[in-house]
């Protein structure tokens, strides 16, 4: 009988243990902002393959950074109001294509939303059918050359006084990208604040001789004061196009991720 009690309160005294309610635990820290990134991924292999490393690189970021971090091909939550749920839209490989889509983002930005826009979401060689997008929001107008093949660039910090600038070098090398140049003058629009352009140390930048820049002034990142904005040319990897292998990454160089 002796046995049989010791038994039964050393098995009440494990289901009590087991039952107690330890120190509470800390509820998941809510989101500090809200990302949406969106994208084709259909064309192109370069930019496909940086689709898929943005993608996993802004997920480890936001996990690591306290921010959610969506990623969606459906440009139609432009339209429809699917955005306003986010305080950040990127930009990755597009822009909207449809007046509904087009009208929905112009609305989303004048209310006040966040963007963020790589390399091909400023890409266009008809500026004027979206003359508020491509000349007035951007600033860029239209498409004007390219350098290839993708390519590092020494670029030279400005405007560090901007949070997105706020404590880069004065130089400092990117990743590898192709390089865009624009038909618009940015530095003669009194709205964009130009924070980093390539230095005239990286000239001759690019290895095809006749697609490469020996002078002038090309801004690479920069933002428009009238929004909450910042375009960052790069986001077309090296890639060898017979086997869609990546041979470098747009995330490489710790200071543009800083960036």
């Amino acid at each position: 009988m002796r046995r049989h009690l010791i038994r039964l309160l050393g098995l009440m005294a494990l289901v009590l243990g087991l039952g107690a309610v330890g120190p509470a635990q800390a509820a998941p820290a809510a989101p500090d902002f809200r990302v949406i990134a969106f994208s084709n991924g259909t064309w192109d292999a370069a930019h496909i393959d940086f689709v898929k490393e943005a993608d996993d690189w802004f997920a480890r970021t936001a996990a690591a950074q306290n921010f959610s971090y969506t990623t969606t091909t459906d440009w139609n939550l432009l339209a429809n109001g699917g955005v306003d749920a986010y305080d950040v839209v990127l930009f990755l490989d597009d822009a909207p294509q449809s007046a509904a889509q087009r009208a929905g983002f112009e609305r989303y930005m004048r209310n006040g939303g966040g963007w963020l826009g790589f390399h091909v979401s400023a890409f266009t060689t008809n500026a004027a059918g979206w003359n508020w997008y491509y000349n007035q929001f951007l600033g860029s107008g239209n498409f004007r050359s390219n350098t290839w093949g993708p390519t590092t660039a020494v670029v030279r910090t400005e405007n560090g006084s901007h949070p997105a600038a706020a404590g880069l070098p004065t130089t400092w090398t990117t990743a590898v990208s192709e390089w865009y140049s624009w038909s618009n003058n940015l530095r003669s629009n009194p709205s964009i604040k130009v924070l980093a352009s390539v230095d005239p140390v990286s000239f001759p930048l690019g290895t095809d001789p006749n697609q490469s820049w020996y002078s002038g002034d090309y801004p690479l990142v920069w933002t428009n004061t009238q929004y909450r904005m910042l375009y960052a040319n790069f986001g077309h990897n090296a890639m060898n196009y017979s086997t869609d292998t990546r041979l470098s990454s747009t995330f490489a160089s710790p200071t543009q991720n800083r960036l």
